[in-house]
């Protein structure tokens, strides 16, 4: 018996006309034209690799539901990628967006979605995804008015840009349209951007004709699959603005602000701009736009170029009685909890499920960190505006610290509801997400708690301590031959945090507390247990301890810590433990981009993982100087995996606070320091582990670690000379490996062994100093 959603499906078709598939030779022509391969297609639509090679052989033809899909799929990439453009002349807007389409099954939709949408195989989820529901309006935008525009001069290779004159007031330019998506404004670029030595530049080209956006090409560090411009954002997802009024955008293209006041820009961004960002996940949001406020522009919209004040960076806001404040206000716009400060959401309340909120970001205010940011502030505008662009594109549109965009990133790859049908009325509604966090904060248990936590209040029983390592071995265990070693060489492990992430299982819901549990290494939870029992060489920090001291009796431990222990050989009976029922590798999703922004970024630098062991090294002694965007980028990649981990455990902020009363994170779902001290102890253990196996194959013992940093004495300057190595020349498994991937190893610094020991023997930590700097604790806070 046919279930009801086939049913369905033959319905829509006789409604619809019976689908009808391009010839076998389109077929492929389109899936190369999106950059895709044919296993993308056949993992999309669940079904073989030798079927999509019959597909489009012709040998064979999808049979429904497939067939609605695979139509579906072949639609969107001809709407992007047109077979040939003859003529200048627009093509037809109703297209896919009027074309009603048979219902996609369940299983299907996603992954056909994620590749219609230029994201080959993105789509990645352990749940069963409901039916998609029918889109909202807000989906569909109308049409966007002409903005004024300039004219463009034809621009020589290598001669900075000068603006030319304005045209009058009235005057508008005659769109025209030269691609077959929906029609979107036709707005002018103010002038070509000058290429910028120091990043992969656009080639200077002459500007095309003052009625479309100049795109100019970009050289490209590393090979990439051609992403495909969402036809409702298609100037990216954010722009630099300057005081002139020119809006820098992603790829080089460059629209002209009329707006003169904070209401006027928000209403030019969300309704003229073209500006924004499509959702990471299909049953996300789309990202808010962008627009990142030069001092020059801060002050022609009346805001002062500094912010100042006796508060910390963090809290720093225009009074409630600014004038800019006011004219917000006036105009029926809203700022969220913190006010106008360097990063402000201007919004109003979703109508009919159209979401409007605009993010300023006030450069001047210094709203990129540069602890994070590093010297991406005193970037030109156009070069910013492609340093912030590629980490939209690779990451997420910031939205405030890069400790806010991890965290976002986190909801944005795994979001709490999704669309489900109401079995009593059959209508669409929001319903709870599997695998993710859900909509409902949920307290933690009292161990797992700070001190200041309303729970933890009255508790006596002890808190999790589950912290990176600050650990310095005592000087009286050296021996006399590594004091005779010439150098005292440090490594460091790529982004621990986020290799520790991977396929971690974490708990999703809520606590429970159990009395002498089992051990089990694959529950999450924390576990009240002695493992002062476990014998290690003294010359090793102990694995159960941020300090790196043997444990004196019971403690708290998350369950990669108890479950080295049992790895280690040795026996764990657990007096009492919080565990949670309903699992999930919640962060997989979250691991997976920002690996591959990680990665992609190093290989941009010149840093890919085909490089030999010297090679390697080589190139990141020079990495970070070759481009100062990109090496912003990088760092900032970085911060939002240390920083989005910290936020599950945000502590209370403000000098009115009194230990007991609930802050404002613990209202976020994301709220979960459990989640954090699992990643922590994992990155701890995986560091343990790699040094005990160092040891046990070379009899060599770290001085000090500091977090993913350990040092070791060498016979010469270089990781090579000490890091063990099998007869064939290959590193021993198990061991310190160098590479550009995360949870691989990278050189630190060197410094001669008797600086070392004399750090030492002073009580100081020669991880944190080994740079030649004072190193900043990697401790997720």
């Amino acid at each position: 018996m046919p279930t009801e959603g086939e049913l369905f499906a033959l319905v829509d078709e006789l409604l619809v006309g019976a689908p009808t598939l391009p010839p076998p030779a389109e077929r492929a022509r389109l899936r190369e034209a999106a950059g895709a391969t044919q296993a993308d297609v056949a993992r999309a639509l669940q079904t073989t690799l030798k079927t999509v090679k019959n597909w489009e052989a012709g040998r064979s033809h999808p049979r429904p539901p497939r067939l609605q899909a695979y139509i579906r799929l072949l639609d969107g990439w001809a709407a992007k990628y047109p077979a040939a453009e003859t003529s200048s002349e627009p093509e037809a807007a109703s297209g896919e967006s009027e074309k009603p389409l048979a219902p996609v099954p369940a299983a299907v939709a996603p992954a056909a979605d994620a590749l219609a949408a230029g994201r080959p195989g993105a789509v990645k989820s352990p749940e069963t995804p409901a039916p998609t529901p029918p889109a909202p309006a807000a989906e569909v935008p109308s049409p966007l008015p002409v903005p004024t525009v300039r004219p463009v001069p034809p621009v020589p290779n290598q001669v900075p840009a000068v603006h030319a004159p304005p045209v009058p007031a009235g005057r508008a330019a005659t769109p025209t349209t030269t691609t077959s998506v929906p029609p979107v404004p036709s707005v002018s670029p103010v002038l070509s951007v000058p290429p910028v030595p120091s990043m992969p530049a656009p080639v200077p080209v002459v500007a095309p004709a003052p009625s479309t956006p100049w795109r100019p090409a970009a050289q490209k560090a590393a090979p990439a699959k051609p992403t495909a411009v969402d036809p409702r954002f298609p100037h990216g997802p954010l722009a630099v603005l300057d005081g002139d009024g020119t809006a820098y955008c992603v790829g080089g293209i460059m629209l002209e602000c009329p707006a003169t006041t904070i209401p006027e820009l928000v209403d030019w961004t969300l309704g003229e701009s073209g500006i924004g960002a499509p959702r990471l996940h299909r049953n996300g949001k789309d990202s808010d736009p962008l627009i990142a406020l030069t001092a020059a522009a801060a002050v022609r919209f009346g805001l002062p170029e500094r912010l100042e004040g006796f508060e910390a960076r963090r809290s720093l806001r225009l009074p409630d009685d600014h004038p800019v404040v006011k004219q917000i206000t006036r105009a029926k716009w809203k700022l969220t909890q913190r006010g106008f400060g360097p990063w402000a959401r201007v919004y109003r309340p979703a109508k009919a499920g159209q979401r409007q909120c605009v993010q300023l970001a006030v450069l001047s205010w210094d709203a990129l960190d540069p602890r994070a940011w590093g010297d991406a502030a005193d970037l030109g505008p156009a070069e910013l505006a492609r340093t912030l662009g590629l980490y939209a594109t690779r990451v997420i549109t910031p939205r405030g610290s890069t400790a806010v965009s991890g965290l976002e990133l986190m909801t944005a790859m795994r979001p709490p509801t999704r669309a489900v049908r109401d079995d009593a009325t059959g209508e669409w509604v929001q319903g709870h997400n599997p695998g993710s966090l859900g909509t409902r904060p949920v307290d933690p248990a009292p161990p797992e708690a700070p001190a200041e936590h309303p729970v933890a209040q009255g508790w006596k029983g002890g808190f999790l301590d589950e912290e990176a390592y600050q650990w310095v071995r005592d000087p009286k265990l050296l021996s006399d031959a590594e004091c005779l070693l010439p150098w005292a060489v440090g490594i460091d492990i790529n982004t621990a945090f986020l290799a520790a992430a991977a396929r971690l299982t974490v708990g999703l819901g809520e606590p429970a507390r159990v009395e002498r549990p089992a051990f089990d290494k694959k529950r999450p939870g924390s576990w009240f247990v002695d493992l002062s029992h476990v014998e290690l060489d003294p010359r090793l920090p102990s694995p159960f301890t941020p300090s790196g001291e043997r444990p004196e009796g019971p403690a708290w431990y998350a369950t990669a810590t108890v479950a080295y222990a049992v790895e280690l050989g040795y026996d764990v009976h657990p007096v009492e433990a919080y565990v949670r029922d309903e699992t999930g590798a919640y962060l997989d999703p979250w691991h997976d981009r920002l690996k591959d922004a990680y990665v992609a970024t190093m290989a941009d630098l010149g840093v890919t993982k085909d490089l030999d062991e010297h090679a390697f090294l080589a190139a990141m002694e020079r990495h970070k100087s070759l481009d100062p965007g990109l090496a912003a980028v990088l760092s900032a990649i970085k911060s939002t995996v240390k920083g989005g981990i910290g936020k599950l455990r945000e502590r209370p902020q403000g000098r009115h606070y009194r230990d007991g009363e609930r802050w404002p994170a613990l209202e976020r779902p994301t709220w979960r320091p459990d989640v954090r001290a699992a990643v922590i102890s994992k990155a701890r253990v995986n560091m343990h582990r790699k040094m005990l196996n160092t040891a046990k194959a070379t009899g060599q013992y770290p001085l000090a670690v500091l977090s993913d940093c350990v040092v070791y004495a060498s016979p010469g300057p270089s990781p090579l000379d000490f890091l063990p190595r099998t007869g064939d020349g290959t590193p021993v498994p198990g061991t310190f490996r160098l590479g550009p991937g995360p949870g691989l190893a990278k050189h630190e610094g060197t410094q001669n062994m008797a600086w070392a020991v004399d750090l030492m023997e002073q009580g100081y930590n020669p991880a944190r100093h080994i740079k030649g700097g004072d190193a900043v604790m990697d401790e997720g806070e």
